[in-house]
């Protein structure tokens, strides 16, 4: 017992987040199942539910030097979950193209439901939790070794993003007038199309995510500036219930989260003007509750919203 209490601290607060993710996925999945009579949303969301409520427990309640174990654990879990089983064995295109296609065809499949919830309704109770803790894309680029940005972002090469967006639209739409025979874009009617698809799109956004990591020094730099799905995530973060807080007794401006930070928010800007982190950047990873020396930073419940993101840029020489 005395081992684990030298890496593990339990209270009941551990307890409250990973509970109320275990009730939130585990009534979609009972709904969707006596709505449909399909037992695969049942494996599919409580698996997904159990995985995040087991990476936020054992972060929260592991000694900080050892914390974000629970998240990477998670990430690989949802991740490869997400990506080789829905993806690769069920053939579903994951990517934000087939999401767009699934849309237009009216077909309400996996992927269909996994960004309503993870990425679109979702993000008004966690935020973009999902780039934190299940993103398949930044769970290979968290292994690299620029885990933090010291020079700050790029001003306005966050526009990369939108564009990326409008691009990936645009193509679905050109390929959904450009064929006649509108049903062989599902994968069950057409072969492997899907599926190609999916993995010529990972190979690009790996490619691109590594070498922008590498040429500046930040494992999160796809997140920043390329990556579309923050275009659709950003809207509700506004006005998510979770999000994190600065407590005024226990700071002591030493900011240890400010440097932190893998998305260069200013925290501390948010804090002295008395609001919790506001901004839609912030991806739920708990870093900055981590690193804090006064355990002054928590994840907390409430009702606000803002917009003015306030983020470290790159001073110009």
């Amino acid at each position: 017992m005395k081992k684990i209490k030298e890496y593990f601290s339990f209270n009941k607060k551990t307890l409250l987040i990973p509970i109320f993710i275990i009730i939130i996925f585990y009534g979609v999945a009972f709904w969707r199942y006596f709505a449909t009579g399909a037992v695969f949303y049942i494996i599919n969301f409580c698996y997904i539910g159990t995985a995040l409520a087991i990476g936020i427990f054992i972060g929260s309640t592991l000694k900080k030097e050892y914390a974000d174990w629970g998240r990477r654990i998670t990430q690989l879990l949802i991740g490869i979950y997400m990506l080789v089983f829905l993806g690769f064995i069920m053939g579903e295109n994951m990517q934000i193209e087939g999401f767009f296609l699934y849309l237009m065809l009216g077909i309400f499949a996996g992927a269909t439901l996994h960004y309503f919830i993870a990425k679109i309704a979702g993000v008004t109770l966690f935020g973009r939790g999902w780039c934190g803790y299940a993103c398949w894309t930044a769970m290979v680029l968290d292994f690299l070794p620029w885990k933090t940005n010291k020079k700050g972002r790029i001003r306005k090469l966050g526009v990369l993003r939108y564009i990326h967006f409008f691009i990936a639209l645009g193509l679905s739409l050109t390929l959904w007038f450009s064929t006649e025979n509108k049903e062989t874009l599902f994968t069950h009617n057409s072969g492997n199309v899907e599926i190609i698809w999916l993995i010529i799109g990972n190979i690009i956004y790996y490619t691109i995510g590594i070498i922008l990591a590498s040429v500046l020094k930040d494992n999160r730099a796809f997140c920043k500036y390329v990556c579309p799905i923050p275009t659709l995530m950003k809207i509700g973060s506004r006005f998510s219930l979770m999000k994190i807080k600065i407590d005024d007794e226990k700071c002591i401006d030493c900011k240890k989260c400010e440097k932190a930070c893998l998305m260069d928010i200013k925290l501390l800007d948010y804090h002295k003007d008395g609001k919790r982190i506001l901004s839609t950047e912030c991806i739920q990873c708990s870093t900055c509750v981590r690193v804090c020396p006064t355990d002054a930073i928590s994840t907390t419940f409430s009702i606000d919203c803002g917009f003015k993101e306030k983020l470290n840029y790159k001073e110009k020489k």
